[in-house]
């Protein structure tokens, strides 16, 4: 099939651009999503020609290409209401300082678009941060007025950029993820709803974060095939036994005792050959980026095994009908 293999590049980002790529042609991968906290400088690309000339220079050298920039970090601060954590995703300047950390967040993913378009890459993955997301669970009560007025929020805060990248002629794939302002079907529904289904704004299809929720992954493919930008290959195992549940108990990632875990792709409850069949019906050709991310698996055993998983099942539709031989005038 055409469709070609790439990694995402952000749980790799203890290793520079030149080692990751060395790895990832050694692994057998065909390119990298590569994200802006890791890999990919947005103030350099927009800034020093020399940058993206260079990294070109390095993926090409190792017979790699690039289809997606990920700004998931960035984007999150844009919608996000301020509390510590965000402190992490934002630069030194801008720590503690809420309304910094938003005018910061929101140039950026401006400047994103000009990088990406800089590097010839047509499609941004990432998050957009949710004012609602505290209120998922409608407790203390949460009035309608409340989730209009986050709704809007996003609208007003996202409008602005989507325009720079409508500029740029680059897309914006939000990948639906709990914590975002489009966490299950009927929120991304209604996002896509509240933008007037702008074609600016597409989704980053991940399984992985839909399978726990118990949605019918095939059925959002089916229902969204025209919004589906990009395409994350990774795996999430549902251990519900009784005593954890699909809230996660605030046990960490990797905890045996908790009710779901991400793991590397085979090795959970996805079911890719169903998602290869919906994807090859509806034409997709984009890319299938592994996101490794097993705390139970090390990780360089779990890249190369997720790539051999989904090379087997990254099957072309056939073009013929099986019983065709049987056919007579």
């Amino acid at each position: 099939m055409s469709r070609p293999i790439t990694i995402a590049s952000g749980q790799f980002g203890d290793l520079s651009a030149i080692e990751l790529a060395r790895l990832c042609e050694d692994m057998g991968y065909e390119g990298i999503e590569l994200a802006t906290h890791a890999h990919f400088d947005v103030g350099q690309a927009v800034s020093d020609p020399s940058y993206i000339s260079g990294l070109k220079e390095t993926l090409e050298e190792h017979h790699l290409r690039c289809f997606a920039i990920s700004a998931h970090l960035t984007g999150q601060c844009v919608g996000d209401e301020w509390e510590p954590r965000l402190d992490n995703f934002a630069p030194d300047s801008c720590k503690g300082n809420p309304e910094k950390i938003k005018k910061w967040a929101v140039e950026e993913m401006k400047r994103t678009a000009e990088a990406a378009a800089l590097m010839g890459v047509e499609v941004v993955t990432g998050f957009t941060g949710s004012p609602l997301w505290p209120y998922w669970y409608s407790y203390p009560q949460t009035t309608e007025k409340m989730i209009e007025e986050g709704y809007q929020k996003i609208y007003e805060l996202w409008t602005p950029i989507f325009d720079v990248f409508d500029q740029y002629g680059v897309k914006f794939a939000l990948e639906v993820h709990p914590a975002e302002i489009a966490f299950d079907y009927y929120s991304t529904e209604e996002l896509l709803k509240r933008f007037g289904f702008r074609e600016t704004l597409g989704i980053n299809f991940d399984p992985s974060h839909l399978v726990w929720q118990g949605i019918d992954v095939k059925q959002f493919l089916s229902d969204f095939k025209k919004r589906i930008y990009h395409v994350h290959i990774k795996d999430v195992r549902v251990n519900l036994n009784g005593k954890n549940g699909i809230l996660g108990s605030c046990l960490p990632f990797g905890d045996l005792r908790r009710g779901w875990n991400f793991v590397s792709v085979g090795h959970g409850d996805v079911d890719f050959d169903g998602i290869i069949r919906e994807l090859n019906a509806m034409g997709y050709e984009g890319p299938l980026s592994v996101e490794w991310e097993d705390s139970g698996m090390e990780r360089e055993c779990g890249a190369r095994e997720s790539l051999e998983y989904i090379k087997k099942m990254n099957f072309s539709p056939s073009n013929i009908a099986f019983d065709s031989a049987l056919q007579r005038n």
